[in-house]
């Protein structure tokens, strides 16, 4: 006897369930990889502002380029974005080259091992970026490109200089080395 109007209890394997889990891992994986933003309010907070000593100007850029690194990238991919909104091209391709990002940097919740050596974050950031400048280049919109790396670099570089590090912690062995030995190698 068939039931006609009876909503389904289970569901297929290959159905929506497994659309569900890919949705909710890829939504915490986003949640993760931005957890190693700093918030913005912690960034800008105003009363950390001042102008450094000639002699501590070096030491705070270092200090606040290790703790606000992911902050500081995300600016300057938004000043390259707007800068190529008047060239189409140049902006799919700076689209396609953020979904790389996005898999490769900012959502990568493991990390990346590449012929047995852990690959650090600093390496991966330092790829990405001449990948996409070189990728970004080849569209013929050079000027606008190098001028809005040279706007993000100047921006990234004054809030370095002017936010104190006195409120800030940074991890010594997160803003180490290049290449990391793999766990459990005594090579190193």
């Amino acid at each position: 006897m068939t039931s006609y109007g009876t909503i389904p209890t289970s569901s297929s394997p290959a159905g929506n369930p497994v659309n569900l889990e890919y949705i909710s891992r890829a939504k915490e994986r986003i949640k993760a990889g931005l957890g190693t933003r700093r918030p913005w309010r912690e960034m800008f907070n105003f009363r950390c502002f001042n102008l450094p000593s000639t002699s501590g100007a070096f030491s705070r850029i270092k200090t606040n380029l290790a703790f606000f690194r992911m902050n500081y990238v995300i600016i300057v991919l938004l000043i390259l974005f707007l800068s190529l909104l008047w060239h189409p091209i140049s902006l799919i391709v700076f689209i396609v080259m953020m979904a790389i990002w996005l898999f490769l940097y900012f959502l990568r919740d493991e990390p990346l091992m590449i012929f047995g050596w852990l690959i650090t974050d600093c390496v991966v950031l330092i790829v990405l970026s001449v990948v996409t400048i070189v990728v970004l280049l080849l569209t013929h919109a050079t000027t606008n490109i190098l001028v809005s790396l040279l706007v993000g670099v100047v921006v990234v570089l004054i809030h370095a200089v002017v936010r104190k590090t006195d409120d800030l912690y940074v991890d010594e062995e997160a803003a180490g080395g290049l290449l990391t030995s793999p766990p459990g190698d005594s090579s190193s």
